[in-house]
């Protein structure tokens, strides 16, 4: 169970790309590869699943514990980790960064800079990375948006490192936006195309035998127990309620909990069960179709429902969308939200729940839009933000429903 860590001196350097090349290159030249991704991220998980057939784990070194993640990241086959923004950048208390994940993993970075727009300067850039801490071993390079032969002889002349590779630019392989990362996996019809032109890409430029070479055991695991929230928890799936972590309904699942997958947008009731849990998602952008599907939000009702960001906009009275229109929500909670005019929101968070079915403390992460013109009721979660610093309730509890912005990665201390 060997693995590596790819990772940036910053966020945009195509990383995520090179690295889905990597992941559908050695597969289809038949290695035993899997993913995994630095941090809170639900989009980048669904594109390495598809890349590898296999489930992407997140590794989140300030929401997890050291236990935790070696167990997550522990399987067949080699383990390529896909990091989050630059590798030092971290949370403001100065935890999470990818870089912690090479020290307690004992795992090699492989560094992705983007040479678009340099040459002899990548000489600095790449030393500094690597002497810049020497407990995390940057091992070896891949140059990423390579102009031409010239432009790729002058690199690899002035870099420091070895160099894996040489990706050259391909505007085919740029990666469509949206306002909270990147478009989901499944709502690409080329995606096998992209996978398959990117495979390409990196199988022509990148040393795939040397890459592999670099990788190290992984640690030991110890298992995770974590019990769920309910015995049956009916848990909303499709594309507007995608943002579930797997090692939550994974550990629940181990755990004797029954996990029943229902879909809102086909208007399908929740089916029986103890908890209905409706994760986030893109729930702003299938408005409309929400507030007609009555078998969905009828089953909602007089029954234990937790919601998570998309999921508790949801949960809420009404919706307004990027267009301004508001849609009449399953009206769990005296919750009104609207998308007219967006801001960010965005931080890992320390949470203490005040009820509802997660008690106790869990570390979490918020990442949205949406602006909350009406919240009224007794709040879920005493929060801080990462450095402990106090921050407002979150959330809301009304009866059997409960909800808030909040991602829960991990009760706190696991």
């Amino acid at each position: 169970m060997p693995g590596l860590i790819l990772a940036a001196p910053s966020s945009g350097a195509g990383k995520t790309t090179v690295t889905l090349g990597l992941l559908r290159a050695l597969r289809d030249a038949g290695r035993d590869v899997r993913g995994a991704k630095s941090g809170p991220d639900y989009i980048d998980p669904q594109f390495h699943r598809a890349a590898t057939g296999r489930p992407c784990p997140n590794l989140d070194a300030w929401a997890m514990d050291a236990d935790t993640l070696r167990a997550l990241a522990a399987g067949p086959g080699l383990l390529l980790i896909e990091g989050a923004m630059g590798l030092f950048d971290a949370a403001p208390d100065g935890r999470g960064a990818v870089a912690d994940l090479a020290r307690l993993m004992d795992l090699p970075v492989v560094l992705v800079v983007d040479a678009a727009r340099m040459a002899q300067s990548v000489a600095p850039l790449v030393a500094g990375f690597a002497r810049h801490d020497p407990r995390v071993d940057v091992a070896g390079i891949i140059l990423n948006r390579v102009g031409s032969d010239r432009h790729d002889a002058m690199l690899r002349a002035a870099c420091p490192l070895p160099v894996l590779g040489a990706v050259r630019r391909d505007p085919a392989l740029s990666t469509p936006s949206r306002h909270l990362g990147l478009v989901q996996a499944g709502e690409r019809p080329d995606l096998d195309a992209f996978l398959a032109r990117a495979a390409e890409s990196v199988a022509r430029s990148v040393d795939l035998d040397a890459l592999t070479a670099l990788a190290r055991p992984l640690p030991d695991p110890a298992p995770i127990r974590l019990p769920p929230p309910a015995g049956t928890i009916a848990v909303a799936r499709d594309d507007a309620f995608a943002f579930a972590y797997p090692h939550l309904l994974d550990a629940w699942h181990a755990a004797g909990a029954t996990l029943l997958p229902f879909s809102p947008l086909a208007d399908e009731p929740a089916p029986p069960a103890d908890l209905v849990y409706l994760p986030g998602g893109y729930p702003e952008l299938h408005a409309g179709r929400l507030a007609a599907n009555a078998a969905f939000l009828g089953s909602l009702r007089d029954r234990p429902v937790h919601g998570e960001c998309g999921g508790y906009m949801v949960m809420g009275d009404a919706l307004t969308d990027a267009d301004g229109r508001s849609h009449r929500m399953a009206g769990l909670l005296r919750l009104e939200t609207s998308f007219a005019r967006p801001r960010l929101h965005l931080g890992y968070r320390r949470l203490r729940a005040r009820g509802g079915p997660f008690d106790g403390a869990w570390n979490g992460h918020e990442y949205h839009y949406a602006t909350t013109l009406r919240a009224q009721g007794a709040p879920l979660y005493d929060a801080a933000d990462a450095t402990g610093a106090a921050l407002p309730p979150m959330g809301l509890r009304e009866g059997g429903a409960t909800g808030s912005f909040a991602h829960l990665i991990a009760p706190a201390g696991m």
